[in-house]
């Protein structure tokens, strides 16, 4: 995904909870707390909630919105 698209999908979901996959194979699950035309900062809701991620938009393989709030 070109980083502008990428960029403007996640200020869309701002505050919402999403699974992101990254190209290594792993995946986090938080809350979208902030954006930069770089990376995407998840304030992660499992395995370690509160704990802050931080992901470069070239490391990211997909995005789930909403899924992890259903579980708990």
């Amino acid at each position: 995904m070109p980083g502008q698209h990428i960029e403007n999908l996640f200020r869309r979901f701002k505050g919402e909870v999403v699974d992101v996959k990254t190209l290594s194979g792993g995946i986090y699950s938080g809350r979208i707390s902030e954006i930069t035309n770089d990376y995407v900062c998840l304030t992660e809701t499992r395995p370690e909630p509160g704990q802050q991620v931080f992901l470069s938009f070239h490391a990211i393989e997909s995005i789930v919105v909403g899924t992890s709030d259903a579980s708990e």
